[in-house]
């Protein structure tokens, strides 16, 4: 199991002149004022892989060679640059590290655009910056598919740390091959080859660097996911959280000249990242994957000059200092103007005994390929009524045996859009247990069954069930925020109150400067759509916070 499973569209290496376009004549002459051309003798290194901030090349005389390791540590050739083409891939809109290297092939003159001159030359030149935006798409998602520029993840497919770290690139757009060591005959070669030991396991393996079960922060700096984010910046928007509410902030902020900034823990996307499919998500009648929406939705900010933090959660919010301080884990901090809070919502757990000890290792909160390959011709569980059960349950049908869903309530039409409840219903593979219960589970080192109990009748029954997909309710990721801002009798942050005349919309908090929106807001509508609006609509709420604050007259020293 790797990506290419999770990304599961056609090779989009066929597309080649798609993902290799060769721009005409008047197109590279349109874009000579942007840059300088410059010129490399044959095999002359342009940059390395893992130099970040690189520069867009258009090849004008020559050809440039594209390169990447492969799994014995060796460079592979990826593909070859010749005249009236460029380089590069999404890396081009965000400053992780580059994925692959460059270096010209023989005597060569490029065109080099710096990373300024080609956020004005995408936003000015916009047909060309069509094709670019195409292009840098389908190279990472080739990358991915092809497992080229990344690295080897090694250890148990089911283990818990070996799912966290799939998931963490996986939803990174990372390429890397899993070496299953309960399945793949290669592992134990591997194994000896890095002298590795059982407790060492599971290892990501870059090149000839081993990795031994990596936390999320040591592995985003170890492969460059995590940008490097100056403290000596004040940016003008804070996002916490890269939810569709917080990238649809990203987006606008950016977008309308405001330095932004987003800082999200794990991975973008939020609880919408892990969806199989939306399908009713305005302009995407065929649906669309919640990985592949937030992947699009992080270049789209990116393209336009927004930074991304990942990797690192926020500790803690300096709220009575101008501007406001905000404190990373490991201790980076960066200051704001404003903050958006978007850190939105987690699924709540259930009360049960032994609960924690199967977390991760039979119990998910996340209905993506990585998982439903666990579920192959067996029965599993998806315990909720909403609409992400839903989608998980209709996803998952197509690699389980059977699926049950169990839900409290006595049916699912309050709780679940009119699409997802038709086809459940009329699914031979998926069973509804209304008011039903699970209580209580079994299994020594992984879990091996459960017992649910009918809340009508009281009757109880006993399965051999290996997966729980758990998606019921939530609670607000709002700890961060200390005494910031009021929240309500559940934790969720109040919005819209106080004083009408100094307010700034609905979407302000009780700290002027500090606006919340998606999820985590005390009344929000818990749908991608309402999120991405909120996310949208709070921009206008921070340009009139920040014009009254530059008119505002200094205030004397105390």
């Amino acid at each position: 199991m790797n990506n290419r499973d999770i990304l599961s569209e056609a090779d989009a290496y066929a597309q080649h002149d798609l993902v290799f376009p060769q721009l005409t004549q008047e197109m590279v002459d349109r874009s000579l004022p942007y840059g300088t051309v410059e010129h490399y003798r044959a095999g002359t290194i342009i940059y390395d892989r893992g130099t970040r901030g690189v520069d867009f090349l258009i090849v004008l005389r020559g050809s440039v060679l594209i390169t990447g390791p492969s799994d014995d540590g060796r460079e592979s050739v990826i593909t070859i640059h010749k005249e009236r083409e460029f380089t590069g891939e999404l890396d081009l809109f965000s400053y992780r590290e580059a994925l692959v290297g460059a270096r010209a092939a023989t005597e060569t003159d490029v065109l080099k655009i710096e990373r300024e001159q080609f956020r004005e030359y995408v936003s000015g030149e916009t047909d060309i910056s069509d094709i670019i935006m195409r292009a840098v798409v389908l190279r990472r998602l080739g990358l991915i598919q092809h497992m080229m520029g990344g690295v080897v993840v090694l250890g148990s497919g089911r283990g818990v740390d070996t799912l966290r770290i799939q998931n963490f690139l996986s939803r990174n757009s990372y390429p890397y091959r899993l070496v299953d060591t309960e399945l793949d005959s290669s592992a134990e070669g591997i194994v000896q080859s890095f002298k590795l030991r059982s407790q060492d396991l599971p290892v990501v393996i870059s090149g000839q660097t081993v990795y031994r079960n990596p936390s999320i922060p040591e592995l985003g700096d170890a492969l460059g996911i995590a940008e490097e984010i100056g403290s000596e910046t004040i940016y003008d928007v804070a996002v916490v959280g890269a939810g569709p509410a917080g990238l649809a902030a990203a987006v606008y902020a950016a977008s309308e000249g405001l330095k932004t900034v987003v800082i999200e823990g794990n991975a973008p996307g939020g609880q919408a990242g892990t969806s199989s499919r939306i399908e009713n998500y305005l302009g995407f009648p065929s649906g669309i994957s919640g990985m592949e929406l937030a992947a699009r939705a992080q270049t789209q900010a990116q393209k336009f000059g927004a930074r991304l933090a990942v990797s690192r959660n926020v500790t803690g919010v300096e709220c009575s200092t101008d501007p406001f301080g905000i404190t990373l884990q490991g201790g980076t901090r960066l200051v704001a103007r404003t903050i958006v809070v978007a850190s939105g919502a987690r699924y709540r757990k259930l009360s049960l005994p032994n609960y924690e000890r199967y977390e991760m290792d039979g119990i998910h909160y996340s209905a993506t390929a990585i998982e439903a390959r666990l579920c192959a011709e067996q029965d599993v569980v998806v315990v909720g009524g909403g609409n992400s059960a839903g989608q998980a349950a209709v996803y998952l049908a197509s690699y389980a045996r059977h699926v049950h869903i169990l839900i409290r309530g006595p049916e699912l039409a309050a709780t679940m859009s009119e699409y997802l409840v038709h086809r459940i219903v009329n699914s031979r593979h998926i069973t509804l247990h209304a008011s039903t219960e699970i209580v209580s589970l079994k299994g020594d080192t992984h879990l091996t069954g459960l017992t649910w109990r009918d809340r009508t009748t009281g009757e109880e029954e006993t399965h051999a069930i290996r997966n729980i997909f758990v998606m019921i309710g939530a609670e607000p990721c709002t700890e961060w925020l200390g005494h910031c801002v009021n929240l309500d009798a559940k934790g969720f942050i109040t919005t819209g109150a106080g004083d009408q005349a100094h307010g700034h919309g609905p979407y302000r908090t009780s700290r002027p400067g500090i606006f919340a929106v998606g999820d985590v807001r005390s009344g929000s509508v818990k749908r991608v759509a309402s999120g991405v609006g909120e996310g949208s609509v709070v921009v206008a709420d921070i340009h009139a916070y920040l014009r009254d604050l530059s008119a505002a007259p200094p205030q004397p020293p105390v």
